[in-house]
This record gives C-alpha cells, sequence and structure tokens, in this order.
C-alpha cells in the first residue's frame, strides 16, 4: 500500500509539472472568437497546456504585459508611445507580432434602406456633427450610436481613422464587444455602428460601402479600404515557452486556416 501511494505521488508529481497555463489577455476582437478556437486546436495536439483567456480589452492586455500578469497580450492596435515608456520603466519591452488582418466593418440594421456612406458622413455621423438619418439620405429617424468601451483598441482605431480624432458624440452607447454592438444594431432599425470583419454576419445587421469599397481581403490588404488594420499579439520581448510555441502556430498553415474561417485576413 505504502509502495502504491509513493507511486501515485510521484505521477501526481509529473503530471502537475508538465501541466502549464497559458495566460492570454487583452483584445475582444480577437479574444471573443479568434483565440479561444485557436487554443482548442493548440489543446488537440498540446494535452499538457491549459489557457486562460481574458477578452476585456486592448488596452488591458497591453497592461497586463507591462504588469507580467499574462504571456500575451492581444491587442487590435499598436501600443501608445506612452504604455511603451511605461513598461520599459519596469523593465519590460513590449513586441508587437501581427497575428491578421481586420477591417472595422459599419454596418447598420438589414432594414435601413442606406446603401452607401461617404468617409465624411461616417465623421459626422460618430462626432455628432449630424444626428438624424435624413441628414445622410435615410428616413428621418435619430441616430442610434453604437461604439466599443474606452479601453478597446477599436474604440481607439476607429476615432483616428475614421474620426480625425476628434470626440465621439455624447450620445453613444458603449460596449463590451463586437457582438454586443451587432446584436443591438440587429434589433434596432436605427442602429449604427462598427465591428471587425469577423463579426459582419450577424443577424439582422448589413455592411455599408464607404465610397464604394467593402472590408474585402483585397481591398483590406490593399489599403483601399479606408478602415483597415492589423491586430497584434504582444509580449515582454522576444516570446518564449509556450508562448513562442502558441504563437508559432498561429502563424503556421493551421493557425492561419482558423483566421479566415473565423472571418479575420490571414497574415500569410
Amino acid at each position: 500500500m505504502k509502495k502504491s501511494f509513493v507511486i501515485l505521488a510521484a505521477l501526481v508529481a509529473a503530471a502537475s509539472v508538465q501541466a502549464q497555463k497559458l495566460v492570454i489577455k487583452g483584445s475582444d476582437t480577437l479574444g471573443a472568437k479568434l483565440v479561444p478556437m485557436l487554443s482548442e486546436e493548440y489543446k488537440a495536439s498540446h494535452p499538457g497546456v491549459s489557457f486562460e483567456i481574458a477578452a476585456e480589452g486592448s488596452t488591458t492586455g497591453i497592461a497586463a504585459i507591462t504588469d507580467g500578469t499574462a504571456a500575451i497580450g492581444m491587442s487590435s492596435r499598436r501600443a501608445k508611445s506612452t504604455e511603451v515608456s511605461a513598461a520599459a520603466a519596469k523593465g519590460v519591452a513590449m513586441k508587437p507580432t501581427i497575428v491578421c488582418y481586420d477591417g472595422m466593418a459599419v454596418i447598420v440594421n438589414e432594414n435601413n434602406p442606406i446603401t452607401t456612406l461617404t468617409k465624411r458622413q461616417v465623421e459626422q455621423i460618430f462626432t455628432g456633427d449630424v444626428t438624424d438619418w435624413s441628414a445622410v439620405g435615410g428616413k428621418p429617424g435619430k441616430f442610434s450610436l453604437y461604439t466599443r468601451n474606452t479601453s478597446s483598441g477599436t474604440y481607439s482605431d476607429w476615432k483616428d481613422l475614421a474620426m480625425k480624432k476628434r470626440d465621439y458624440a455624447s450620445t453613444s452607447q458603449k460596449m463590451a464587444g463586437n457582438e454586443q454592438i451587432a446584436a443591438e444594431i440587429g434589433k434596432n432599425a436605427n442602429g449604427i455602428g462598427y465591428v471587425g470583419v469577423a463579426y459582419i454576419h450577424a443577424p439582422g445587421v448589413k455592411v455599408i460601402p464607404i465610397e464604394g469599397h467593402l472590408p474585402t481581403k483585397e481591398e483590406v490588404l490593399s489599403k483601399k479600404y479606408p478602415y483597415a488594420r492589423p491586430n497584434f499579439y504582444y509580449t515582454n520581448g522576444e516570446p518564449s515557452g509556450e508562448a513562442a510555441k502558441f504563437i508559432e502556430f498561429t502563424h503556421s498553415e493551421a493557425g492561419q486556416k482558423i483566421v479566415e474561417k473565423v472571418g479575420f485576413i490571414p497574415v500569410k
């Protein structure tokens, strides 16, 4: 009995040594669909690895690398110079790795008669310069603006790319994620918002062309679509251990097929 107990204890100890948990925090754009799907596929060939994935916004992912609470920080935007400096002050070297490309799509309710918008009209809508659909050729009715929250990289990128860095309209309603924005617009005839390309097929919504351009693979990679951007993993310097292996898997043929299956645009 004593010998069996010793053997069992040794096996338990060996299993605990082999088991590894990879903590990934940050962007909802990446963390709501893509990274969970990548992690499930990765675990199939790495059964000793578990994942903790927290998708609460790009700012939280960058902060998690700075304070050492995650091995990988997901971000749909580049780290700000102030974030890089704050990390450096703690001995952390922010290293970005492009995971995939994305196009932030303008979506409206499927019953909205609007079929196109200009970049100027998009700016006017989201900054509050205009407040009614009739101002952009639609049926009379106040805009219901849905945006991401302030910790989101998409929130910041949209300001930079679509609003000339101006402030959002005070009437905008901040949502936790892309899926929430799409769900609200699907129920609201006057709704308008933006989501990553992986979220454009939600029920009840449609994508609006911007000056004839849509967030297709070709238009995003050629940068003809005005709201195109890369998405990132951040690490503290060169990744190592399980984080390095997972990033390598993300860039592999199998990983990039998942990227495309989810709806994003592959790096390779």
